[in-house]
């Protein structure tokens, strides 16, 4: 049983928690993530690693409540209990090496991105965070991705918050601009993900993102996660989550993400009693 010990909220649909886990803190990295389940009857979910705290013995989660089991451990509350959390699981991003990176964040996509800023800052690079939300009432993580960023653009999709464009107009516009990147990490939604390599590609420079296929066992051996990188097929769980954006297939990725969206949606309508 692992104890949560504080949750807040970040948005009107993402909060964060924080659960005593000692063995994982001491372990886990920026990119790798955990297994949990809430309760006996209850599905195995990954949730990528936000933070750790060794001394406190605590590893941070930050969720979208979008489908039953988020919904569900949205119920929970400080003081309350999970009753699985395995990890870490994956591999650690590589981030030794490197000056001057960009990380760019999509929506919850920024919960990843931000403890891979908040390493590379450590290592001593320079490190440009580009955050992007559809409008200014869900921005999240503003004054800490500030803080492990040398600068921190936060892009709104309806200009809400007075800077108009998806992250791939601010990427752009810094790259036309003469910024020369080490490496580019990008993570959130797909299709932005998919952008954000279609734009460095001609750049040459080296992209990396954190795949969410669908995944089970979270060791490798069911194959549910499994993606082509490459030519080859991968899987997400031991061999990423994080992977070379400009050799995924991604059409593929995105079929098979979709694969289970009726389920999904009845699922999450049972959970909610039908409510549309």
């Amino acid at each position: 049983m692992y104890k949560i010990v504080n949750k807040r909220a970040l948005n009107a649909f993402v909060s964060l928690m924080e659960i005593e886990a000692p063995l994982i803190a001491a372990k886990g990295k920026a990119g790798q993530f955990i297994i949990l389940r809430v309760n006996e009857t209850g599905e195995r979910i990954p949730l990528t690693l936000a933070d750790q705290d060794p001394e406190r013995g605590t590893i941070t989660i930050m969720y979208q409540k979008v489908g039953k089991t988020t919904l569900l451990l949205d119920t929970l509350n400080v003081g309350d209990f999970l009753l699985d959390v395995v990890g870490p699981l994956g591999r650690a991003t590589e981030l030794e090496g490197h000056r001057k990176v960009a990380v760019i964040g999509g929506g919850v996509g920024c919960a990843i991105a931000y403890p891979e800023a908040k390493a590379l800052h450590r290592l001593g690079a320079h490190v440009d965070m580009i955050a992007g939300f559809r409008s200014r009432d869900i921005i999240m993580l503003e004054q800490e991705l500030g803080e492990v960023s040398d600068r921190l653009f936060v892009m709104t999709d309806d200009g809400s918050n007075g800077n108009k464009g998806f992250v791939t107009v601010k990427l752009q516009e810094l790259l036309d601009a003469g910024e020369q990147y080490d490496l580019v990490i990008a993570i959130g939604p797909l299709p932005m993900m998919r952008a954000v390599a279609n734009v460095t590609k001609p750049y040459g420079i080296k992209t990396v993102v954190s795949m969410n296929p669908i995944m089970i066992d979270g060791t490798g051996m069911c194959g549910g996660c499994r993606l082509t990188v490459g030519g080859e097929v991968k899987f997400a769980c031991v061999d990423g989550p994080e992977f070379d954006a400009h050799e995924i297939d991604w059409d593929e990725a995105m079929k098979r993400l979709r694969q289970y969206h009726e389920q999904e949606h009845e699922c999450r309508m049972t959970f909610l009693g039908g409510e549309q």
